[in-house]
């Protein structure tokens, strides 16, 4: 069974992937998911061994990027005082951004929202401030690890299209 029209089974998996690269960059969709759902659909379009064998590395390298997308920030903030609680509060302030400010809400809610959970707990303003800007870094890092694990997605897709 095809869900793809005839002739389409590379392009809209391109698509997705590369909708799904920009959408690292740009934050609106999940764009990481978006890129591995392009290898799945290009795997089960195409079929065979070699296919889904490609598509089982790509699974693994969005694995690996969201595993580590979340602990090498993560770990830094909590070397730099900033507590789990405070990073859970954060986020979601950078939820509620998000439908504020559309494109860069979260990013904006996020580091604000370490800014002032920092500051009402710390009432000083250079460690608040350190603190947020150590959040912007981790908000960044956090971005170029998805954005490395896309490209490696993307990557590995041309690989297994050439190859099949």
């Amino acid at each position: 069974m095809n869900l793809l029209p005839e002739g389409t089974s590379v392009w809209v998996p391109a698509i997705l992937i590369f909708v799904g690269i920009v959408g690292i960059v740009i934050p609106v969709i999940p764009g990481l998911l978006l890129a591995v759902l392009g290898v799945l659909l290009w795997a089960y379009e195409t079929g065979g061994t070699t296919a889904w064998t490609f598509f089982g590395v790509c699974l693994a390298i969005y694995a690996a990027g969201v595993i580590i997308q979340f602990l090498i920030p993560g770990k830094r903030l909590r070397e730099q005082g900033v507590k789990t609680s405070t990073l859970l509060l954060a986020v979601v302030l950078g939820i509620i951004g998000m439908f504020v400010i559309p494109v860069i809400g979260f990013i904006i809610g996020f580091v604000l929202g370490i800014y002032v959970i920092e500051h009402g707990r710390t009432r000083d303003r250079a460690q608040a401030w350190s603190r947020t800007k150590s959040a912007l870094v981790a908000v960044l890092t956090s971005m170029g690890i998805e954005l490395c694990a896309g490209v490696l997605i993307a990557v590995t897709w041309v690989i297994g299209v050439l190859a099949t």
